[in-house]
């Protein structure tokens, strides 16, 4: 049998008015270049989430999000600084701030600002200092492992020995000081602190006339280091001297000297537990570095082999005075 006129094979896969058929569909669709473009572009789109799986996740690094306490800790500083609340304006302009701020700092560090920074090493370092007392307070001592603490180390605690006095001045610039109070010792010797042969005796002294429990280190402060050492030595109730300061010669009158003592755990309870937790401070700091540092490898040169005398700066030589020859 003939074909009808104009018949030709590829007729078989062309449309009809009844409808295509599904496979000769597929097969036109798989001839087009957008199919494969698509077709590609899906399959590296998966073999590139196989391989980076992470790569779907949201970056944590460019999102900034702020929190109700976040918002309240910037109405605090606000209002810290003696202001009526804060507006509405007024808070999304501090919000501004603080976003600006944080977006700030977040590409310094990624620009690599923060390195070799030696303000920015130090406040690193005192935040570590303050993670370890903060650790170290997480460890309240209880009373008897205080006690116990403070048997090991009463030393710490020994309260200084104090002196009660009063004394006779003699200036050195008046002539004859030492004199002077030599021949005042021995009109007064025998009286009592408060005895009227004592008015308009002596000098007048610019401090005090009268100091009451004093510390060699007080005294030593106020009188110099060789009067308090000879104040301690001497005998209560009894004019003696003269003694020298750094202002002139001094007759003394000792009213009490309380001797250097060791005191009971409760008077000094508080301060025990304050070095107790300056100790474990000192202990976590000290430990949690020996840990970190054993992961490092240090490498320093021979320090004999640095040449320190080189950065003296030159001195500059002084100019003759003398004119120069002709």
């Amino acid at each position: 049998m003939s074909e009808p006129l104009g018949y030709s094979p590829e007729d078989a896969d062309s449309p009809r008015e009844s409808g295509e058929k599904g496979p000769s569909r597929i097969r036109r669709w798989s001839r087009e270049p957008l199919f494969h473009f698509l077709f590609a572009a899906s399959l590296l789109f998966v073999v590139y989430q196989i391989l980076n799986p992470a790569s779907g996740q949201v970056d944590r690094t460019k999102q900034i999000t702020l929190t109700e306490d976040d918002l309240r800790q910037l109405a605090v500083s606000w209002l810290a600084q003696g202001r009526p609340p804060p507006s509405t304006a007024e808070m999304r302009q501090l919000v501004d701030e603080r976003v600006s701020e944080e977006i700030l700092s977040r590409e310094a560090v990624a620009l690599g600002l923060d390195k070799d920074d030696e303000i920015i090493k130090r406040r690193l370092v005192q935040k570590m200092n303050f993670l370890a007392q903060d650790i170290a307070a997480l460890q309240a001592p209880s009373d008897d492992e205080l006690a116990k603490w403070y048997a090991q180390n009463a030393d710490r605690f020994a309260l200084p020995p104090r002196a009660t006095f009063r004394h006779l001045y003699f200036a050195l610039d008046r002539p004859g000081a030492r004199e002077r109070s030599d021949a005042a010792l021995a009109t007064i010797a025998g009286k009592p602190a408060d005895a009227s042969e004592l008015v308009g005796f002596a000098d007048p002294f610019m401090f005090q006339d009268y100091y009451a429990e004093r510390t060699p280190e007080q005294v030593a402060r106020e009188f110099g280091p060789p009067f308090a050492k000879a104040l301690f030595q001497l005998k209560p109730s009894v004019w003696q001297g003269p003694i020298q300061s750094g202002y002139g010669w001094h007759l003394v009158f000792v009213d009490a000297i309380q001797p250097r003592r060791v005191p009971a755990f409760e008077e000094v309870k508080s301060n025990v537990k304050t070095a107790w937790l300056d100790q474990k401070q000192s202990e976590v700091k000290r430990t949690t570095f020996d840990a970190l540092r054993a992961h490092y490898k240090v490498v320093v040169p021979p320090l004999e082999s640095v040449d320190l005398r080189s950065l003296l700066a030159p001195r500059t030589p002084v100019a003759s005075m003398e004119p120069a020859p002709e």
